[in-house]
C-alpha cells in the first residue's frame, strides 16, 4: 500500500511539473508575441532628404544608434530581458479529496443529530458530496488567479519594452532629424 502512494504522489508531483512548464512556456510565448508585434510595429522609415550618400547614411545611423542607446538605456539589438515571472502559488493538497474528508465528517454529525433512525450514513454522503464540490472549487479558484497573475506580468513586461522602445525610437529620430534625415 505504501509503495502504490508514493507512485501516485510521484505521479501528481510530475504532473504538477508539467503544468508548471508549461505554464511558463504560454507566458513565454505572450511575451514574445506581444515583443514581435510592438517591434514590427516601431520599424522606422529613413530617407536622405539632404542627398547623404549611402556610406553617409550609414555612418549616421550607427552613431545615432549608439547615441539614442546612451541617451536611453535601451539596445534594438540585444534581446528583451524579462524580469522575474510571479511565483507559482503553493497549491494546497487534496483539494476534493480533502473536502469530501471534512464534509463527511460534519454530514455525519448533523445525520447522527437530524437523524430518525440515528444513522449518520445519509449526512455523511451529502457531506462529501458538498465538500468534494467546494474543495474543487476552491483549487480552481486558485489555479484562475495564478493564471491570471501570469498574465497580467506577461503584459508588463510588453509595456515596459514597449515603452523603452519608444524611447530609443525618439531618441534615434531626433539624431537622425538633426543630420538632415526626414524618418516616419
Amino acid at each position: 500500500m505504501s509503495l502504490q502512494w508514493e507512485a501516485v504522489k510521484m505521479n501528481n508531483t510530475n504532473k504538477k511539473m508539467r503544468m508548471n512548464m508549461l505554464r511558463c512556456f504560454g507566458c513565454f510565448l505572450l511575451l514574445a508575441t506581444f515583443v514581435a508585434g510592438s517591434a514590427l510595429a516601431q520599424e522606422l522609415v529613413i530617407y536622405p532628404a539632404k542627398g547623404q550618400s549611402q556610406d553617409q547614411m550609414e555612418k549616421d545611423k550607427f552613431e545615432c544608434y549608439s547615441w539614442a542607446k546612451q541617451q536611453s538605456g535601451f539596445d534594438p539589438m540585444q534581446p528583451p530581458q524579462a524580469t522575474e515571472a510571479p511565483p507559482q502559488q503553493q497549491a494546497q493538497r487534496g483539494g476534493a479529496g480533502r473536502g469530501a474528508a471534512r464534509g463527511a465528517a460534519v454530514g455525519y454529525v448533523g445525520g447522527k443529530i437530524l437523524s430518525d433512525s440515528g444513522s449518520g450514513s445519509k449526512g455523511a454522503k451529502a457531506g462529501a458530496a458538498t465538500g468534494a464540490l467546494v474543495g474543487g472549487m476552491r483549487r480552481r479558484d486558485q489555479q484562475r488567479q495564478q493564471q491570471q497573475a501570469e498574465q497580467q506580468w506577461a503584459q508588463e513586461q510588453a509595456a515596459q519594452y514597449t515603452q523603452a522602445r519608444n524611447s530609443y525610437n525618439r531618441a534615434y529620430s531626433a539624431c537622425l532629424e538633426g543630420r538632415g534625415y526626414t524618418v516616419k
